[in-house]
């Protein structure tokens, strides 16, 4: 099993210039971008706009990683939610159990379920304030 932590940024909008900047910037290597038009779950109601706003984009750093997202339009991001922690997991189970063991005495913002890019997904607020997305990789 294995376990990781890594920096996920909570864009407003400009994911995309983000990602370019970093490239140019500290040589970030796109591994994946996945817009919101991307996911099959998606209603497809949403202006072409929201479509084409990045649900999860990952770069590689050297020898670690970077994740950004951007929040739907018109969307801004409180104070203490533009950086949060991802831990990915190879481990559902493993995933399950940062999850639940996060989530005492903190605020649950996303249960812990099956998404369309994970097998097992949860975004949850600490008692201390911290933002820990749970990201069990495919």
């Amino acid at each position: 099993m294995t376990v990781k932590l890594t920096p996920y940024l909570n864009m407003e909008g400009n994911a995309r210039e983000a990602i370019q900047f970093y490239k140019h910037a500290i040589g970030a290597e796109v591994l994946s971008i996945i817009t919101y038009g991307d996911m099959p779950e998606m209603p497809k109601t949403f202006s072409d706009d929201f479509m084409n706003l990045v649900a999860h984009a990952k770069l590689r750093v050297g020898e670690t990683e970077l994740m950004l997202s951007d929040a739907p339009s018109g969307s801004s991001i409180p104070q203490g939610k533009q950086v949060t922690i991802c831990i990915s997991s190879n481990n559902v189970e493993q995933s399950k159990r940062f999850f639940e063991a996060l989530r005492q005495d903190g605020q649950v913002n996303m249960p812990f379920e099956v998404t369309p890019f994970s097998p097992g997904f949860g975004d949850v607020t600490d008692k201390f304030g911290v933002t820990f997305q749970i990201y069990t990789e495919i």
